[in-house]
């Protein structure tokens, strides 16, 4: 079964302790999608940390990834991933991740 929103939120709060976390739980809009019959949840995460100042999208997504892995494809099918650093939410909006 898919983990609520205050579990993923204690996890990734558990790996990236200074940073502020907002989590969506969008597995109602995949109902019927393959990856939902198990029970896997979908999920938008927008992380601000210090840590992801420099890095690249790329960088940041694996670092998001890595305290998720074990609960995927399992508990947790896909994620939406939003790490910015915090000069980089304080930023006008624009198209980031």
């Amino acid at each position: 079964m898919r983990p609520t929103p205050e579990e993923l939120q204690a996890c990734l709060q558990a790996a990236f302790p200074d940073a502020q976390i907002s989590i969506q739980d969008d597995s109602h809009l995949h109902a019927g999608h393959a990856g939902s019959q198990g029970g896997a949840g979908h999920f938008t995460v927008r992380l601000v940390s210090p840590i992801f100042a420099g890095l690249t999208r790329i960088a940041r997504h694996r670092l998001v990834y890595d305290p998720v892995r074990p609960w995927m494809p399992h508990r947790v099918h896909a994620l939406v991933i939003h790490a910015l650093a915090p000069e980089e939410a304080e930023a006008p909006t624009r198209n980031r991740s």
